[in-house]
């Protein structure tokens, strides 16, 4: 029988499930920013293949806009991360006797 006590004792679950969906979010935000530069004559254009899939439904991309969040993302994801870092070392320190 095998007991969730990490999940009870500490906050890890919803952590590391914040961690999974900052990883979903800063592939989006990718994805977004690809298909911006892909549109673009220079830098960082890939080969023209047609029209990109959902560029029309979404309109112009602001790619400065797009950077921030990403930059936004990537603080909330090291923030969890090191929340995440904390509770397992508590958890370590509390099962140690210290």
């Amino acid at each position: 029988m095998s007991i969730d006590f990490v999940g009870r004792t500490t906050m890890a679950n919803q952590l590391k499930a914040s961690l999974d969906v900052s990883v979903q979010r800063t592939r989006a935000i990718a994805d977004r920013v690809a298909r911006a530069t892909a549109q673009q004559q220079g830098g960082f254009s890939l080969p023209e293949t047609g029209a990109m899939p959902g560029s029309q439904e979404e309109g112009p991309i602001n790619i400065e806009s797009e950077m921030v969040s990403l930059a936004d993302e990537q603080l909330r994801f090291e923030t969890t991360a090191r929340l995440l870092k904390d509770a397992y070392q508590g958890l370590r320190e509390a099962l140690k006797g210290q």
